[in-house]
């Protein structure tokens, strides 16, 4: 029982000391690896490349067997003296044979359908990964909150004490008190709050990693604000970033294939035809070799394949026009949202440089004064009040600076 102990006590340190610390470069490598949406298409890309295999399939041969010439009257089917019995049976095999052309267009054609769906595994991993990146900065927000919430319940709770102490003595008025005890109760709330985000944000990225969404784990709290100053947003970054735009150029490339196809159906198709017949009565045995051409592009057959192939010059205009307009729109996304983020860094160096130090310092000033009986307790809640309002001001402009960079890195598809 003592040894089952031990184990026990061992198997729960191990776990402990798993629960390790991700940095968000891990948690990108694992959903690559092991969302379901990956093993999904990596199946239908495999689906596809498997399907593809069969493109250079011949038509398959005919066989047929049965009676030739044969009449009804079964009494004239036998030998009558010199005069031959009448009918035959007949055995046939018929076999076209493949346009070599069409044949490479078709495999061009399957090969590049699997191309298309790589390219969607990219755009919905971009997607996945960027949600990932938000729920991750959303983390060390909570944590950089919880930060300054614990932190001002030391300061309350200092308040409040000192407070019963002077009250005690008649040095203090009760109002200011209780303000502070009702401040403290919210900062609890807070921080239940803020701790429960956390393990909302802690399940999700569970989830998008694959695994149990219980597993736990920490995250590495430092962060980078990206420099997007030089970053040109013009047609050329994007075609050669986002997946989706991707996709279109491969669905061009795919339609452009499909009218190879269609052309290449309208190309003559030669076979070959060979009968052995059997006669009845003593009937020499008799065979038939004939040469066969379907003409696919007679006026009457035609019809459908040249539609296709029109049908297809349209199809490539509206994906070219898409590509366009989905530019234009991502370029002014992004350029609105640099300048909305330069803006907000602005706004946190003002905040970092002469806010937050004012504050603090007014904060301290006010608490010095107050054990020296020079100041009362509201007036120190009141500095106080300021210096947790501003602090969690610029923790959310933070928090929507961080959410910008990672808008404009789904845009332009930044791993």
């Amino acid at each position: 029982m003592k040894q089952f102990a031990i184990i026990l006590s061992l198997l729960f340190t191990a776990t402990f000391v798993a629960a390790q610390t991700m940095k968000l470069d891990a948690i990108i490598d694992s959903i690559t690896v092991s969302h379901p949406v990956v093993k999904m298409y990596n199946n239908e890309i495999r689906s596809m490349d498997e399907a593809a295999k069969g493109a250079r399939s011949w038509m398959p041969p005919q066989i047929g067997i049965g009676q030739f010439m044969t009449p009804y009257d079964v009494r004239l089917w036998h030998r009558e003296g010199d005069i031959p019995g009448m009918g035959s049976v007949m055995v046939s095999g018929e076999q076209m044979f493949a346009n070599k052309r069409k044949l490479n267009a078709d495999e061009r054609y399957m090969k590049a359908m699997s191309s298309v769906e790589k390219e969607k595994k990219n755009a919905t991993l971009n997607e996945l990964i960027n949600d990932a990146k938000q729920f991750y900065y959303q983390w060390i927000i909570l944590q950089k909150k919880i930060t300054v919430v614990k932190e001002n319940e030391k300061i309350l709770d200092f308040m409040i004490k000192n407070a019963e102490i002077r009250y005690k003595n008649g040095l203090e008025k009760i109002s200011a008190y209780y303000k502070a005890k009702a401040a403290l109760g919210d900062v609890k709330n807070m921080q239940l709050m803020f701790e429960n985000e956390i393990q909302d944000k802690r399940i999700r990225l569970n989830a998008l990693m694959g695994r149990n969404a219980m597993i736990y784990f920490d995250i590495d709290t430092t962060y980078r604000l990206t420099d997007f100053t030089n970053v040109v947003f013009d047609s050329t970054l994007f075609y050669m970033t986002r997946s989706d735009m991707k996709v279109l150029d491969k669905e061009i490339n795919l339609t452009r294939l499909k009218q190879e196809t269609e052309k290449q159906s309208l190309k003559p198709q030669f076979g070959i035809r060979f009968d052995h017949m059997t006669g009845f009565g003593g009937q020499p045995l008799q065979y038939t070799i004939m040469g066969m051409m379907r003409i696919p592009m007679a006026r009457w057959s035609s019809k459908m394949n040249k539609a296709n192939i029109e049908s297809l010059n349209w199809k490539v205009s509206a994906i070219q026009s898409q590509k366009e307009m989905m530019v234009n729109e991502y370029s002014g996304m992004a350029y609105g949202m640099r300048n909305e983020m330069e803006l907000k860094k602005k706004q946190l160096r003002l905040y970092e440089e002469t806010i937050l130090p004012a504050l603090k310092n007014n904060y301290k000033t006010m608490q010095l004064g107050y054990e020296q009986n020079t100041e009362e307790l509201f007036m120190l809640y009141d500095a106080w009040e300021r210096l947790n309002m501003k602090q969690l001001e610029y923790i959310e402009l933070l928090n929507e600076t961080l959410q910008l960079q990672v808008t404009i890195e789904r845009l332009i598809e930044k791993k």
